[in-house]
């Protein structure tokens, strides 16, 4: 008998980081083969990098769950089937709701929830049900302070300008490494190309960052900064902008508000003053504010560098500051707003996800943004005793014992919860204390639509893409676990009471909630008037066209104008002026994360592809630095900061500047052998045991994980200190 092969490709989006790429995946008799970009993708054009293209070893991952888990009295896990698992879940939290109230119950959401769509709407679904002021996310690590600085200046915490690649002769880039992120906040892949189209048509790249980064290292200039110091120089720049007569008057006339009230604020950042605090020389800073304003189109972009440091908000509302006193903010080269298929912005208002301060954590009143309050309060919200102390948490797709600061407090915290549930597909650092683990199906098996990240897209496009594999028998997407808990919570896909409730009526008749029918009804009232139909029959999308110069689809204040004095941020201003002066004491070092390009958070570590070849969780250390402490390339020295003291691996180089040093985000997986193999050899540290969750940023209260204090030693010093 002859037996036929069956062959094809699928082709789809890669869903693991901002990028959204296209691939091809090569399917022989069932089996993904392998994963290739598209080089019709309208986007990516053929590119990929190398977490794309380990995705089919993640399909095949054997540690990966792909069934219900139960924590047992050993401590271990055991399958079972999925209607226990809910039941178990869901009587276990309406019983801890009704003793407790409904802030006993927390939530944290890692970073998958943006990267799909489904999650995305379910995650208002599960908050929706739940009610609770204790949700949280890793959001709220890196993105807080943009979030708010957009909903101030633009009255939407979802207006994000971007910069415009394709026009600009300058980009200033701060506290951001998009040829390792491929964009952040920024859908733009294969940023190398990019950056070399800018370059060769006589553009001019400048990174601003306390390392020289991938970025850094094909820049026209590099500047090293302190860490934390970027809203004070980003403020200096715009105070000689506006002192020489180059700010653009009449564009700050007709599109915004509060301009005279913020360069007043901003008065006395001065390049001399603010020389010594950021270790720029003055004429350096005051060359960059020349260059900017002078450039035929000129563009600030940053990223989560200034956002998780002591100023985040105020450095992440610079950079908009200057954009709009150059004029550059709406206009072709500057700052643009994508306009997607989807009006994200709005979908966020309507559902009641978008807003500030409108209520505070427990504990410290640390502000919630966009219905999340800083992940820094989670321990605390667990061990102080009183009224809503949480008892329980649900978390989905996230680790923040190894991304939240002072992770060993957090692991300790987790452990006396009453209950926990996690949608995860795998028992990590964090999901090893759940009682009950509800594993997705594998990226390959769920259908993709282009939804948070359309909405700062470097050019208009919308694509849906079918599942690569069909589910296997008794999986589920990780939307469909969402909405059965919410379901059985006493909500609905909404998270509208009223209109949950018509969803629940029609659930016991047998009706089936449908995405898709949902997902074709906001594409057809959303901007572009599209048909679902007509998106799904384009496996590359359909072609909205390239950004557009304009603000006003992006503006949600009653007037129409940019607010450049919101209250908040101006308090914030004085309190960095009050502020300025050396970041470090005697003897410390500043602490600072990178990122890498095989690396995707904390949870692609268990893929030999992702880890094969040279040691990667190392220290930078600077060779002065290096010397003056007696460090020896390639030795493990002792790290301490004020709430942890471990060893790690030194690397002696000047990538970074003097006085700092640097640890990957995401390692620190020494615990897990019986889970993760290959993560566990390869366990390094976790950068963030050594940041400290008693401080957090002046405006929104997020988590300070750049410019973390730290002392380094030999560890034969070490030794002998403690000798004595």
């Amino acid at each position: 008998m002859r037996w036929e092969v069956v062959e094809t490709t699928k082709y789809t989006v890669c869903p693991l980081c901002e990028a959204g790429c296209g691939l091809a995946v090569r399917v022989v008799d069932g089996e993904p083969i392998d994963v290739r970009g598209d080089e019709r993708d309208p986007s990516s054009r053929g590119y990929l990098c190398p977490k794309g293209v380990a995705l089919i070893d993640l399909h095949r991952d054997p540690d990966r769950l792909r069934s219900p888990v139960r924590r047992n009295a050993q401590g271990g896990f055991d399958p079972i089937p999925w209607d226990e698992a809910f039941r178990i879940t869901a009587e276990r939290l309406s019983q801890l709701r009704k003793q407790h109230g409904r802030h006993a119950i927390a939530s944290y959401m890692g970073t998958p929830v943006v990267h799909k769509h489904g999650p995305l709407l379910m995650r208002g679904a599960l908050l929706g049900a739940l009610r609770t002021h204790n949700s949280t996310s890793a959001g709220s690590q890196d993105t807080s302070p943009r979030f708010v600085t957009s909903y101030l200046l633009y009255g939407s915490t979802l207006s994000t300008p971007i910069p415009d690649l394709a026009h600009t002769e300058y980009l200033l880039c701060i506290g951001a490494n998009p040829l390792v992120s491929n964009g952040s906040l920024l859908t733009a892949p294969d940023m190398r190309r990019r950056l070399r189209e800018l370059q060769a048509r006589g553009g001019k790249l400048v990174v601003i960052d306390p390392r020289r980064s991938e970025t850094a290292q094909m820049a026209d200039e590099h500047v090293p900064i302190v860490p934390g110091a970027d809203a004070a120089l980003l403020l200096a720049m715009v105070n000689v902008i506006a002192s020489e007569g180059l700010a653009q008057g009449a564009w700050l006339a007709q599109h915004a508000r509060g301009a005279r009230e913020a360069l007043a604020a901003i008065g006395d950042f001065t390049p001399e003053r603010v020389a010594s605090h950021a270790g720029v020389p003055a004429d350096v800073i005051t060359r960059l504010a020349r260059d900017f304003a002078r450039a035929r189109s000129s563009v600030a972009y940053a990223r989560i560098g200034i956002c998780n440091n002591a100023h985040g908000t105020v450095a992440s509302y610079a950079v908009d500051l200057l954009n709009a006193v150059a004029g550059r903010l709406g206009a072709q080269g500057g700052a643009v707003f994508p306009k997607p298929a989807i009006d994200l912005p709005r979908l966020a208002k309507l559902a009641g996800a978008d807003g500030f301060a409108r209520w505070r954590s427990r504990v410290r009143g640390l502000p919630e943004t966009a219905g999340d309050v800083p992940a820094s309060t989670l321990a605390e919200e667990i061990e102080t005793p009183g009224t809503g102390q949480v008892r329980a948490l649900i978390t989905y797709a996230g680790n923040p014992v190894l991304t939240v600061p002072n992770g060993p407090r957090l692991a300790r915290a987790l452990s006396r919860l009453d209950f926990m549930v996690s949608i995860d597909m795998y028992i990590n650092e964090t999901t090893r204390f759940a009682d009950i683990i509800l594993p997705p199906c594998g990226p390959l098996s769920d259908d993709h639509l282009d939804l948070m990240f359309a909405n700062v897209a470097a050019h208009n496009l919308v694509r849906w893409t079918q599942p690569v594999l069909p589910k296997a028998e008794g999986e589920l997407e990780d939307w469909e676990i969402m909405l059965e808990l919410a379901f059985r919570l006493g909500g609905g896909p909404t998270g509208m009471k009223p209109v949950d409730a018509v969803f629940r009526a029609a659930r016991k008749l047998g009706l089936r909630f449908d995405m898709q029918r949902l997902f074709d009804l906001v594409l057809r009232f959303g901007p572009h008037r599209i048909r679902g139909a007509d998106v799904r029959s384009a496996p590359r999308g359909v072609d909205l066209g390239p950004v557009q110069p304009g603000l006003a689809h992006r503006i949600f204040h009653r007037d129409g104008r940019v607010d450049l004095a919101p209250a908040s941020i101006l308090t914030a201003i004085a309190q960095l002026s009050a502020a300025l002066g050396p970041l470090t004491s005697a003897g410390e070092l500043l602490l600072i994360g990178r990122r890498e390009l095989r690396s995707n958070n904390s949870w692609m570590h268990n893929l030999p592809k992702l880890v094969s070849g040279k040691e990667r969780c190392t220290l930078l250390i600077h060779p002065r630095d290096a010397e003056r402490l007696g460090v020896r390339d390639g030795a493990q020295v002792l790290l301490e900061s004020r709430v942890h003291r471990g060893q790690v691996l030194a690397r002696i180089s000047d990538e970074v500047r003097e006085g700092v040093v640097s640890l990957p985000h995401g390692y620190g997986h020494g615990g897990l052998t019986a889970y993760q193999r290959v993560s566990a050899a390869v366990s390094g540290a976790s950068m963030n045991d050594w940041t400290d969750d008693s401080r957090v940023e002046a405006v929104v209260g997020q988590s300070i994980l750049n410019g973390v204090p730290v002392r380094v030693s030999s560890l034969g010093e070490a030794l002998q200190g403690a000798s004595a």
